[in-house]
């Protein structure tokens, strides 16, 4: 499926079945909305799948993992050879995605979108599309044509899993430098200076941070992306890994599957994939917010509400797998939770 096919396969929510998810909460022996946003996650599950009786079947997390050419600029603590290390610890289940996805019963999928080094670990998934991005700071991250590629990678994978059964989706990234990329796409995006929206990322030092930002704000002033075609932003200043992960949204979408974004680098991601296809932000659901400055501006950009704020920064899909539980809890309650007949009390009515 190419991009363009995607987009176009988005179709709407199905707001005859989220009426009706509607009126079988009203019905429910608890005051009127009193579960808040665990209701209006199954009312959108029910317009997502078309049906008033949704089913969370199998879940993934998709781990796009790539390398980034600005780590040249000493952006970073580590260097590239992490990137290669945490992806392999994915497929022996020694990452911290590892455990968590555990305790939800998710599936972690690491995938090799653009990992510089050579490895051998079988149990990557390999969709390289280059060996790690060019150095934004000298010129574009990658060729447009590559950021499409990487884009309709991530469709493709998601397409596939969904095939194979999976209809809960959890976005996660490994790709050490991916906070510069994804800082610079922020402040394109968002017309907000470097300086706002750049963090430490995986713990730099003050000279180091002022680095980043130098980084940043050179690339932005060599390449001049144009913040009204996001493909121009993503192959100038933007990474492997955020492409396929902007790809997993839209694939998501055009699959008619929930999808949760995880923390910053997963949020731009998704904001890329809404500028892309707007229709598809209704099928988006926001984990948590980042600790990086930037977090809550992203999704604030999207109009969408995190369900937690626990200072997480960590990635890899940490902050979006611990959201898999209230899928559980939203729909028992939706689910088992008897009516007020049932229960022998008084219908509550709303109030004017």
């Amino acid at each position: 499926m190419t991009l363009n096919e995607a987009i176009e396969a988005i179709a709407p929510l199905d707001e005859d079945a989220m009426a009706k998810a509607w009126e079988i909460w009203d019905h429910k022996c608890i005051p009127l909305r009193s579960l808040g946003r665990l209701e209006d996650m199954v009312v959108r599950l029910c317009g997502i799948f078309g049906t008033t009786k949704p089913e969370i079947k199998k879940r993934a997390v998709v781990v796009m993992a790539g390398d980034n050419g600005v780590i040249e600029e000493g952006v970073t603590q580590s260097d590239n050879h992490v990137t290669t290390t945490v992806t392999c610890n994915m497929t022996k289940a020694n990452a911290t995605i590892c455990v968590l996805s555990k305790i939800s019963g998710a599936d972690v999928f690491p995938v090799d979108i653009g990992i510089l080094d050579d490895y051998d670990c079988p149990g990557i998934y390999n969709r390289k599309v280059m060996r790690g991005t060019s150095n934004m700071t000298k010129g574009p991250a990658m060729p447009r044509e590559k950021a499409i590629e990487a884009v309709e990678t991530g469709i493709a994978f998601v397409s596939e899993l969904v095939d194979q059964g999976y209809n809960l989706f959890a976005t996660g990234e490994m790709g050490i430098g991916n906070t510069s990329t994804s800082s610079a796409m922020a402040s394109v995006f968002l017309d907000a200076a470097p300086e706002k929206v750049t963090g430490r990322g995986a713990g730099l030092s003050t000279p180091g941070l002022e680095r980043k930002i130098n980084a940043i704000k050179k690339a932005i002033e060599v390449n001049r992306p144009d913040k009204n075609d996001p493909l121009d932003v993503l192959s100038k200043v933007g990474g492997l890994d955020i492409a396929g992960l902007c790809g997993c949204f839209i694939g998501a979408a055009a699959k008619r599957v929930p999808i949760l974004i995880d923390g910053f680098i997963s949020s731009v991601a998704a904001l890329c994939a809404v500028r892309l296809a707007p229709a598809a932000a209704a099928y988006i659901f926001p984990s948590h917010v980042s600790a990086e400055p930037a977090g809550q501006m992203v999704l604030d950009a999207m109009g969408m509400e995190a369900y937690l704020h626990g200072g997480m920064c960590l990635g890899e899909g940490s902050g979006a797998v611990t959201c898999f539980h209230l899928f559980d809890y939203a729909l028992a309650a939706y689910e088992q939770i008897p009516t007020f007949e049932v229960a022998e009390i008084e219908t509550y009515v709303p109030l004017v």
